[in-house]
């Protein structure tokens, strides 16, 4: 008896991804070729397909170099001297920065006014050297501590106010670890824990997949969960999936299968993060059924 294998259909690219491929697509239909300042996604086999359509991915370094042409902004978002250096090179700015990665960095700049007229600190738990945390560091001229785990707070003054925010793809459980480790540090430093405010500015189309990939694992016998290996977001729902289901596989591609990993006639779960490709999943189900 066959495998059969089950699509997550909440799994995949999620608004943001979306809007920069569609974009990114659109411009192509007309134009040869465009920049990228950073891959579009955190997945080698979508980076693949946009490359073969005219996508060549530039860093910061090629972008001060190049003039006159079209550079086109991840859904991570940049800081302002991004836009600065394109401004003075003559670069046309295809922005495609997640519209709830804008609103977060609008609100850490607020944050930060206020914060820093009491005395206080601001804090980022995120990933540090993420594409997306370092577009939020410009927003307060690098005047900010990231965090990504309770180690990471040594730094702060725990008798003075702080403001928390979350990189947008973050972990939950994670944030909320964190927020309340604070709070103990300051009680223990004889502050006051109203001198702490959280903003959970996690994306709910992320934070909403947690429970939904919880039950999906538990219900298959065996779970693929497909993510480029640079994904924090395929990192961080991987763990969900893994949690539920001890018997769950992060690949980047079909090679990455391994047939002893199944028994016959089992259920095969898969999955994937917000930078997974619909098509790429369907392909893993096509594989599946071959085996």
């Amino acid at each position: 008896m066959g495998l059969i294998p089950h699509i997550d259909e909440k799994s995949g690219f999620c608004y943001g991804v979306i809007r920069v491929v569609k974009q990114a697509e659109s411009f192509l239909k007309t134009n040869s070729h465009l920049n990228s300042l950073g891959s579009i996604v955190h997945n080698t086999t979508e980076v693949s397909r946009l490359r073969d359509m005219g996508i060549s991915v530039i860093d910061h370094d090629t972008l001060k170099q190049i003039k006159d042409s079209a550079v086109l902004i991840r859904a991570h978002g940049e800081p302002p001297s991004t836009y600065l250096t394109a401004k003075e090179n003559g670069i046309k700015i295809i922005d495609c920065t997640c519209p709830v990665v804008l609103k977060l960095q609008e609100r850490i700049k607020k944050g930060y006014e206020e914060v820093k007229e009491k005395g206080g600190s601001l804090v980022i738990f995120g990933k540090k050297c993420h594409a997306e945390v370092n577009g939020l560091l410009g927003q307060v001229n690098g005047d900010a501590l990231v965090v990504e785990s309770k180690e990471d707070l040594a730094g702060l003054d725990f008798q003075k106010p702080i403001v928390v925010f979350s990189q947008t793809t973050n972990d939950t459980v994670g944030y909320a670890n964190i927020i309340a480790e604070i709070k103990q540090r300051v009680a223990d430093a004889g502050g006051s824990t109203d001198n702490v405010v959280s903003h959970n500015t996690i994306c709910r189309q992320v934070s909403s997949r947690h429970p939904n990939l919880k039950q999906f694992a538990a219900k298959n016998d065996v779970v693929l969960f497909v993510s480029g290996k640079e994904s924090s977001n395929g990192k961080v729902l991987f763990g969900t999936c893994k949690n539920s289901n001890p018997r769950s596989y992060k690949i980047e591609s079909t090679s990455d299968i391994d047939p002893s990993w199944f028994n016959p006639g089992e259920t095969v779960g898969i999955c994937g993060a917000t930078s997974t490709p619909t098509w790429q999943l369907e392909g893993v189900a096509t594989f599946i059924k071959g085996l």
